[in-house]
């Protein structure tokens, strides 16, 4: 049985209580937030049977738990993961590991240290079309990789803390995007350089919008785009890709068009190339919930999901060295 503490009670914990309460073997037995109001609500919401604390470690010290969901904001995640760490428990954490490196680097050492296990939220890992783009890179019908071209153009209305960060677009949410390149290529970035900027029209405080260049391990690059406050032609969340590899290019909407053009041979004088769909992958789950159901499966059965935080160590450092060359700039060596 799973005795599980969820710290911070706002909106993201919303998805990993009702897994939670979907999934045998596991018991909700105490919500954690420092407004112990948004933890009640969610007492009431969910009808739980879980005590509602405003500290962690009271509820650490009372509660005989297993298992730690961290739903809370990211300049809270060090303290809330090595703290649960550090009293027996595995967490299973939101994105981003934190909201610096060291801080990440510091939570990635207690778990190897405390020999607990701290997988960190990447549910777009986990979405159908990203299966279906890295399983044919993989399958290297095209050769070999050159360019990895994504474009993340939105313009959400969060009110909140985002609307205020410095970095909004690339410290919350281009780790999704960046995760995902490293996922289809199979290569951590070496090298970023990366220009900032907030347009005139945006409501954030901060930076909105962005381009990066990564240099990945392999000798690929992969470029991003990114805007915050694009309104007007609109990807998806799960951006607009184009892969560039030896023998042709693929191309992916963020949504259903997921397609490849294969070169012809040098003696066909026609300059059109052949367009082929890309097949299907059939996945009993997506977003959220499958990403949560690996968590759960790897850890019982002694094994680590693809969102260990020692592999997901590289995307946060991909996002926080993108912000110093963005400060400083100049190219970044990660």
């Amino acid at each position: 049985m799973h005795k599980i503490i969820v710290a911070g009670c706002g909106s993201m914990s919303r998805h990993w209580i009702e897994f939670a309460k979907g999934r045998a073997g596991c018991e909700i037995v105490a919500l954690v937030d420092s407004f112990v109001d948004s933890a009640r609500e969610k007492q009431e919401k969910y009808g739980l049977d879980a005590r509602v604390y405003g500290r962690l470690a009271e509820a650490l010290e009372k509660e005989a738990a297993t298992l730690l969901f961290d739903t809370s904001p990211p300049e809270a995640h060090c303290e809330i993961v090595t703290t649960a760490l550090s009293a027996g428990l595995h967490v299973f954490g939101e994105k981003p590991m934190s909201d610096s490196l060291s801080d990440a680097e510091a939570m990635l050492k207690c778990a190897e240290r405390t020999g607990k296990e701290y997988f960190v939220m990447q549910n777009r890992r986990y979405e159908r079309g990203i299966r279906e783009l890295r399983d044919f890179l993989a399958s290297k019908e095209l050769g070999a990789v050159g360019q990895i071209s994504a474009n993340f153009q939105l313009n959400p209305h969060f009110g909140g803390f985002r609307e205020e960060m410095e970095s909004p677009l690339v410290a919350d949410m281009a780790i999704h995007t960046f995760d995902a390149a490293r996922l289809i290529c199979g290569q951590n970035a070496a090298s970023v350089y990366c220009h900032e900027w907030n347009p005139s029209w945006s409501w954030y405080l901060g930076a909105a919008n962005a381009v990066c260049i990564f240099e990945m391990e392999g000798g690929s690059v992969f470029d991003y785009r990114g805007s915050w406050c694009a309104n007007g032609l609109n990807t998806t969340w799960e951006s607009e890709w184009r892969i560039t590899c030896a023998e042709g290019s693929v191309y992916w909407d963020g949504g259903e068009e997921l397609y490849y053009g294969k070169s012809k041979a040098w003696a066909d004088k026609s300059d059109t190339p052949d367009i082929f769909p890309i097949a299907p992958v059939y996945a009993p789950s997506n977003g959220h919930d499958a990403c949560i159901t690996e968590m759960f499966e790897t850890l019982e059965h002694g094994r680590r999901p693809q969102t260990d935080c020692r592999d997901n160590i590289h995307s946060i450092r991909m996002v926080q060295r993108a912000i110093e060359s963005a400060r400083t700039g100049r190219k970044v060596l990660l």
